[in-house]
């Protein structure tokens, strides 16, 4: 193999349409007692870039996750795109979350493998059987994998094994073996809490740019307030599992911020720069 691959307009690399999500009088309480969403109704049209803000234990990680029924409804449903999720089970909802592109703060990447294995992992939802024990990938599968390491920067190291990566490259692989998949529905839970500054506001780029490339429905975790608003159009507050926040990202003021987080702002709810 070569270090080079030609990602052009001959590439069939085109995903499936973006969804959109609705969820109506959504609760969630887990078998401990503890109750981390409350009759939270939402909708999210196709294509729109969503952040979801709040302090730790507010719901923002249970609301995503039940987008891709990762944890289930206690009551309400939940949509994303044509699917009602509460209803979904075994190979139905396998084939859902092949649709849902996800993305978290640990990067769950194979550490001694290459990126180009790492992305692969993207496509096994649509991969048959004997090609994934034989390790033996289509030109369509090769062409969804360097798409993606090419939306975010990372085509160069394809071949690069995953840890001699960077913390950020690390995320950027991770969000390319998303986009691999070819999903509807992007979700990333705090992408960004273990990097750096800049490196940050690099991953944010990536995922914007995603958003405006592709016109995928992109939502994103935040504890910070300024990414939020540079980066997203809709933002979402939560608070111990209600909304008390929804509307233009960029409009929402220290006040609305307060509300939100239920105490004055302080130096660690926005980003070093």
């Amino acid at each position: 193999m070569t270090d080079q691959h030609e990602v052009g307009p001959g590439s069939d690399v085109s995903g499936p349409t973006s969804w959109s999500i609705h969820l109506n009088d959504v609760s969630v309480t887990y078998p401990n007692g503890t109750t981390a969403l409350r009759n939270v109704s939402l909708d999210i049209p196709a294509g729109e870039m969503v952040s979801i803000v709040g302090l730790s234990g507010s719901g923002k990680s249970t609301l995503i996750r039940v987008m891709n029924g990762l944890v289930p409804v206690t009551t309400g449903t939940v949509a994303v795109g044509p699917h009602e999720v509460t209803h979904l089970r075994g190979r139905q909802l396998r084939q859902l979350r092949g649709h849902i592109g996800m993305i978290f703060q640990g990067f769950n990447l194979a550490e001694r493998t290459s990126v180009f294995r790492n992305v692969m992992v993207g496509r096994f939802a649509d991969t048959p059987t004997y090609r994934t024990l034989l390790g033996v990938s289509s030109e369509r599968d090769r062409d969804l994998v360097f798409a993606g390491l090419d939306s975010v920067g990372m085509l160069d190291k394809v071949w690069t094994r995953a840890s001699d990566l960077s913390g950020g490259q690390k995320q950027r692989v991770a969000i390319a073996r998303a986009l691999a998949q070819g999903p509807s529905v992007m979700l990333a839970d705090e992408p960004v809490a273990s990097l750096d500054p800049p490196t940050a506001h690099s991953v944010m780029n990536d995922l914007r740019h995603i958003n405006g490339e592709r016109g995928l429905t992109v939502l994103v975790n935040l504890h910070l307030i300024d990414l939020a608003q540079q980066y997203t159009t809709r933002m979402i507050g939560l608070r111990a599992g209600e909304i008390v926040f929804d509307g233009p990202a960029a409009e929402a003021t220290e006040s609305n911020f307060e509300h939100i987080y239920g105490r004055p702002i302080k130096s660690n709810d926005k980003l070093a720069n």
